[in-house]
């Protein structure tokens, strides 16, 4: 009987299988969006808030990071998206932070300040569930 899981080594289970496919695309999405706005904001208002911009076009490398390790397979690809993924969770932590305790030195708004608020919460939640996706099929096979 075939299994609905791939099996990528003999040990684990593709990354963009299932409901990794979902995963891919919002890491992509984000990606997308974090880096138009960064570049939108670098080019016509640099010297506003040069530190958030370039946080937000940082953002952006990680989740396009983040969407390649997922979408591709293997033990390298899961390593990439696995240390993008905690970086992602180390950056939203520090800079939501950050930006609740001093919010003059946040004039404007990143994709991970105040936990990522102006995007519904979802930077905060995604690197988590990202973390449980890696873990989720990495695991052996039943």
């Amino acid at each position: 009987m075939a299994s609905r899981f791939l099996i990528v080594d003999g040990s684990t289970r593709r990354t963009s299988s299932g409901p990794g496919r979902l995963l891919v695309l919002v890491y992509g999405v984000f990606a997308l969006s974090a880096g138009a706005m960064a570049t939108v904001q670098i080019a016509t208002k640099f010297d506003r808030a040069p530190e958030a911009y370039l946080l937000s076009a940082f953002a952006a490398v990680i989740y396009l990071v983040a969407a390649v390790g997922l979408a591709r397979s293997g033990p390298r690809a899961r390593r990439l998206a696995t240390v993008a993924v905690l970086i992602e969770l180390v950056g939203v932590l520090a800079v939501g932070t950050l930006s609740r305790l001093r919010p003059a030195e946040f004039p404007d708004a990143t994709v991970w300040s105040g936990f990522g608020e102006g995007y519904g919460y979802v930077p905060l939640v995604l690197p988590v569930l990202g973390l449980w996706w890696l873990w989720h099929t990495g695991r052996r096979p039943a």
